[in-house]
């Protein structure tokens, strides 16, 4: 059996689309053969990042060096930059071994809404950690070329999928009537630009999805809008489906998954034309994208929600696995070499 190792800051009980990603990937590489081991935070001692207490790093990673020698993996991936991807790194650039990274947010972009810090800076940081890469995969085309202009390279397009068996329409969305409902779901941090989304000069309910930094502030400047925190499972399905637009206002984004669930709901999407929605949205199809957002919300009002439905139905989660294995088949360790070079260590 083939044994793949994920290495990753990212995971449960955080609600994220890194999380959401991994994990339904995972599922699939286990039907497809594949034995599964994930390191992430949870298996260390951790300490809270910096204004984003949900997200914890590992204080210990260290720890790990025994963690992939006892399980010598065939294929071994780091999918997040924080302290467990830094070791990680570490200690694979100096063995020598081969392995695959990927890229889930703009991290530069990030650092610089959160802390002012250039974006030249953290492109730098971002070519220093995935040059030694076999292969980086990235979320959209778009996305690979915005990258290659900053210098990237050996970037592979593996995108996102959508569970349509779990993200399905309501049984009666047409009985519904009054103010138009538009649904925000995400974290709710500045990165995430949903001021913009609040400030909607519409007569419409406007709900918020989720939870993060900003909740408190933005919760006691907008009490009008309807914040209902996380929601998982069918209420998320519900949330969705009740929708009659979901706007995603965030321009920092790599992908966003949370459209694709929309449109398996049948809910159409209003956005910026961006990296991320531009990949996703087709105009006039699943949603609309527009410079100014309430034009956007008002176009995607007009959508056919069984169009935003089969669009998600070509959307599936197979064939982003497939796209994985198909990278790492150039990166496979031999146990006997990993063995040999750990030991020597």
């Amino acid at each position: 059996m083939k044994k793949f190792l994920l290495i990753t800051d990212a995971w449960a009980p955080q609600t994220n689309g890194v999380v959401t990603t991994w994990d339904t990937v995972i599922n699939h590489l286990r039907q497809d053969g594949f034995e599964v081991q994930v390191i992430h935070a949870g298996l260390f001692k951790t300490w809270p990042l910096p204004s984003y207490p949900e997200i914890r790093l590992a204080r210990n990673p260290w720890l790990m060096k025994r963690l992939i020698a006892d399980y010598v993996p065939d294929f071994i991936h780091i999918a997040t930059e924080g302290s467990l991807g830094l070791y990680a790194r570490h200690l694979l650039v100096k063995s020598g071994l081969p392995f695959t990274t990927s890229l889930h947010t703009k991290f530069p972009e990030y650092a610089y809404e959160r802390w002012r810090v250039p974006l030249s800076t953290g492109y730098r940081f971002m070519r220093w950690f995935h040059r030694p890469a076999v292969r980086t995969l990235v979320t959209t085309n778009s996305h690979r070329l915005e990258l290659e202009q900053w210098g990237l390279k050996d970037c592979v397009v593996w995108s996102r999928g959508v569970d349509i068996s779990r993200f399905q329409p309501a049984a009666d969305k047409s009985a519904r009537g009054g103010r138009p409902r538009l649904l925000y779901v995400g974290r709710v941090a500045v990165e995430k630009n949903i001021e913009e989304f609040l400030r909607l000069d519409m007569d419409a309910d406007k709900v918020i999805v989720g939870d993060g930094p900003q909740r408190e502030a933005l919760q006691q400047q907008y009490p009008h809008a309807q914040w209902l925190g996380y929601r998982r499972g069918q209420p998320l399905v519900d949330e969705y489906a009740a929708a009659d637009v979901f706007v995603f206002p965030s321009r920092t984004d790599t992908f966003g998954l949370v459209m694709l669930e929309a449109n398996g709901c049948g809910t159409p999407v209003a956005a910026y034309p961006v990296t991320g929605p531009i990949d996703v949205v087709q105009p006039g199809v699943n949603g609309v994208l527009d410079e100014d957002l309430r034009t956007a919300v008002q176009g995607a009002l007009q959508i056919s929600r069984q169009g935003c439905r089969a669009y998600a139905e070509t959307q599936t989660w197979a064939v982003v696995a497939q796209r994985l294995v198909d990278s790492l088949v150039k990166v496979r360790w031999q146990a006997p070499e990993v063995n040999a070079k750990w030991a020597a260590r």
